[in-house]
């Protein structure tokens, strides 16, 4: 392992890898349709699935897209072995950070992250790693909590109040001007809810101009 092992995010995940898919099935469901239902893929589209997990997206992508055209990147060695059980060997799986991708520049058309951002300390960083990996007109999906909803904000206060492994909610605003002031131009804002307590968002983005880290 890398040094990943260290960080306390993934020490929590490396405990709930083995039931995590059982666990929390209703969201994980909700959330891969709800991010694929506004995933516009070419067939010669590369696609990097940012904060992979389990591979549960990367497991309904395989469904309809190549698998050798499929990348998963994740901190955490135990969910990354979650998701090799259940997917092609042909699809890219490695270990790393958002802030830090391992992929050269300009590598992938699409780039998409599910319930990812809440839990970064330096979204701008992660969101100048993703420019530098997109090529000239690539896209990029982001699927999130949403803090414009009450009961998404208070379960933010509450996880900060008890020192769980979490970062920030945002409200939709302040994604797509934090996601815009990283190179990337808005396309099209989606809100919603999928049950009583998780409010979420899904925002399109393209990338527009050069990005210097």
């Amino acid at each position: 392992m890398t040094d990943c092992s260290r960080n306390p995010v993934v020490a929590e995940y490396a405990r709930l890898a083995g039931g995590y898919d059982a666990k929390w099935s209703f969201y994980i469901q909700a959330t891969t349709r709800e991010t694929l239902a506004r995933l516009v893929l070419r067939p010669q589209d590369r696609v990097l699935d940012i904060g992979c997990g389990t591979g549960a997206l990367l497991q309904r992508l395989c469904a309809i897209h190549p698998a050798p055209q499929l990348c998963g990147v994740d901190p955490v060695f135990e969910m990354l072995a979650m998701a090799r059980r259940k997917l092609s060997s042909a699809v890219d799986l490695r270990q790393g950070w958002a802030e830090r991708l391992p992929f050269a520049d300009a590598q992938f058309d699409v780039v998409v992250s599910c319930s990812v951002f809440h839990y970064l300390y330096r979204p701008d960083k992660a969101l100048a790693e993703i420019h530098r990996v997109l090529r000239p007109g690539g896209r990029l999906v982001i699927t999130d909590w949403c803090g414009d909803y009450v009961m998404c904000r208070l379960l933010d206060r509450y996880l900060k109040l008890t020192g769980r492994t979490h970062g920030q909610v945002y409200r939709a605003q302040e994604h797509l001007e934090r996601v815009e002031s990283a190179g990337f131009a808005t396309a099209d804002v989606h809100q919603y809810k999928i049950n009583w307590l998780w409010g979420l968002i899904t925002a399109r983005f393209a990338r527009t101009r050069v990005q210097s880290i």
